[in-house]
């Protein structure tokens, strides 16, 4: 069976990427989806799920289990959801030599391929630690030995499923770690034209070498650094002028399209520059659990004005107190002096605290404050006082006045930008 992905190169639609495992916002996602009839795409990335759990403590197929429940229980339909594995490699084992760095990607490939996932991020950009040097050459021999793999996989499940859907693969990775650059840069150097046609050829080339040749129409695209970024207190916008090159060396690739990484908090207009420019796939994350703790926060603050002291959820202290506790997943991401880290905690782009929402004493202070909300009577002038733009939802009937809808509705503004971006 044809992938739906295998549209992009012929430049039909281009597609949002939600690199998220959040319910909420999963949910808020897929409620919109159903709503505009669309397909959504939710990549999970290696450190995130692997054959060892990864942070969220799901293998590949768990993942896929857990994005379909989410889906059941809004009846969004399943045949439109793409799962898609990203960075998909030894991003997990770089500390590992090649031989067992690669035994363990090989064998999350696999996984990955089993559980239905039908876009696949063949990353292999990083050196290992018996590597002297990592060559687009290197590159390319173990992408070409992932993308075997996968392929081995996949005709084993037509042995049982003749109607198997084909998965695609994206190549190249010009971007720093999943989640945002860990430091503050003067600049994003833009990946040059001629860069982007090396990867290609000397994948190409592989290909030949391992007899896959045939495979290389399941490429639908490649990383490129377009020259977006974020860190934790600024963002580099997308400008087309410096990206014009790298742009045209595209057209000479027919049936190829770039993908985008750590588009999160580009402008909608920017976003869609960037699809018109051949970027047809953007891939956003912690933009979406910004906006969740975003609204999160604004219905602290209701919280504090209607709910007496002793009833009170206090979120914010808590997400403050368990990030104090377990600092693992931000203290090598936020610096300068301790009032800054407080200040990083609650409003850093690179959005930390995501890693934390699903730790039990959160989700708890989530659900205890969406109680406390939905048991008083919000007046009008405070909605729109902390939350101006769903108040005016509100007002027209277009959200209800419920505190996992207000929340919710703040994740769909960002997935809103996207949606505008995508339809050319």
């Amino acid at each position: 069976m044809k992938n739906q992905l295998l549209a992009l190169p012929e430049r039909k639609f281009a597609i949002p990427s939600y690199c998220t495992a959040n319910e909420l916002v999963i949910e808020a996602l897929f409620e919109q989806g159903k709503y505009l009839n669309q397909p959504i795409l939710i990549e999970g990335t290696a450190n995130q799920i692997n054959q060892f759990g990864g942070y969220t403590g799901m293998k590949p197929s768990d993942f896929r289990d857990y994005i379909f429940a989410i889906a059941d229980r809004v009846k969004f339909p399943r045949d439109k959801i793409i799962l898609g594995g990203d960075h998909m490699g030894p991003l997990v084992w770089s500390n590992l030599p090649e031989n067992e760095a690669m035994k363990n990607s090989l064998e999350l490939v696999k996984l990955c391929i089993l559980a239905g996932f039908k876009k696949i991020h063949l990353d292999t950009s990083m050196k290992l630690a018996d590597d002297e040097e990592l060559s687009d050459d290197i590159i390319a021999e173990r992408g070409a030995t992932l993308l075997e793999e996968c392929e081995k996989t996949y005709q084993e499940m037509l042995k049982s499923n003749p109607d198997e859907m084909r998965p695609v693969y994206i190549i190249g990775s010009e971007v720093p770690i999943p989640g945002g650059s860990q430091e503050e840069e003067d600049g994003v150097q833009v990946t040059r034209a001629k860069d982007f046609e090396t990867t290609i050829n000397t994948y190409k080339r592989k290909f030949l070498e391992h007899g896959i040749s045939e495979r290389w129409q399941d490429v639908i695209g490649v990383v490129v650094q377009p020259g977006v970024e974020f860190g934790d207190k600024d963002i580099h916008f997308y400008d087309r002028a410096k990206a014009r090159e790298l742009c045209a060396s595209l057209k000479k690739f027919p049936g190829l399209t770039f993908e985008g990484h750590s588009t999160d908090y580009q402008p909608a207009e920017r976003l869609r520059e960037m699809v018109q420019d051949g970027v047809a796939i953007l891939k956003v994350g912690p933009a979406l659990t910004f906006a969740l703790r975003q609204g999160l926060f604004a219905l602290s603050m209701i919280e504090r004005e209607l709910v007496s002291e002793d009833r009170r959820a206090n979120f914010i202290e808590t997400l403050e107190k368990v990030m104090l506790e377990n600092p693992a997943n931000w203290i090598k991401h936020y610096h300068g002096s301790e009032h800054d880290k407080f200040i990083a905690r609650k409003y850093s782009y690179s959005d930390r605290c995501r890693y934390y929402f699903s730790l039990p004493e959160i989700k708890s202070a989530i659900n205890k404050l969406f109680a406390n909300i939905d048991s008083v009577e919000i007046p009008a002038g405070m909605l729109r006082q902390f939350m101006p733009r769903q108040y005016f939802k509100v007002r027209d009937g277009i959200i209800q006045m419920k505190a996992a809808d207000l929340v919710k509705d703040c994740v769909n503004e960002v997935a809103d930008d996207y949606n505008y971006a995508v339809k050319i």
